[in-house]
């Protein structure tokens, strides 16, 4: 076969088939670029080994087969696994490291409000500290301070009264 006759053959199978095979490949890589990196590897084969082409069956379906090939080869191949390994690594820092972000905003903004609550008069500190960071009850903290329930309870919200101004001023309040 004659190379005018076998770019003749070429550019009439890519005109007609081009965008199938592309649409082929895509249905097994999931990924546009390669989708087309493939439907041309077959286009190459295709060229190279047109003399071969016994044309008991359709071009079209020959190319087809060419093209489903190249996929499975492709899916096989280490190149393949070490793309999906770096995207599967890519979305998983990407997300550890949103993760991560937030975390160190988090602990910097506890931190704030640590501060915040270890500046209050010590009478509010304590109640505050122990109702809000160790989740004390309300009977629990008047025994372990030796504080009236009722003194706690009041101690309790007129800390929060100081507390609210001090959290707003450092844009804390509400946030939580």
């Amino acid at each position: 076969m004659e190379k005018r006759e076998r770019d003749y053959i070429l550019d009439q199978a890519m005109v007609d088939y081009g965008d199938e095979l592309v649409r082929l490949a895509y249905t097994y890589v999931k990924e546009e670029h390669m989708a087309k990196d493939l439907a041309q590897n077959a286009f190459v084969k295709c060229y190279n080994h047109l003399e071969h082409f016994r044309k008991d069956s359709e071009l079209r379906t020959w190319l087809y087969r060419i093209t489903i090939n190249e996929c499975k080869d492709y899916l096989k191949s280490w190149k393949y696994k070490k793309v999906q390994l770096v995207h599967y690594l890519q979305e998983n820092t990407q997300k550890y490291q949103k993760s991560l972000d937030q975390n160190v905003v988090q602990n910097s903004v506890n931190q704030e409000i640590k501060e915040i609550v270890f500046s209050l008069p010590t009478k509010y500190k304590e109640i505050i500290y122990l109702y809000y960071y160790l989740s004390m009850t309300i009977d629990e903290i008047s025994e372990v301070t030796g504080v009236n329930a009722n003194t706690v309870k009041t101690r309790l919200r007129r800390g929060r009264k100081v507390l609210k101004p001090m959290m707003e001023e450092a844009e804390i309040y509400g946030s939580h």
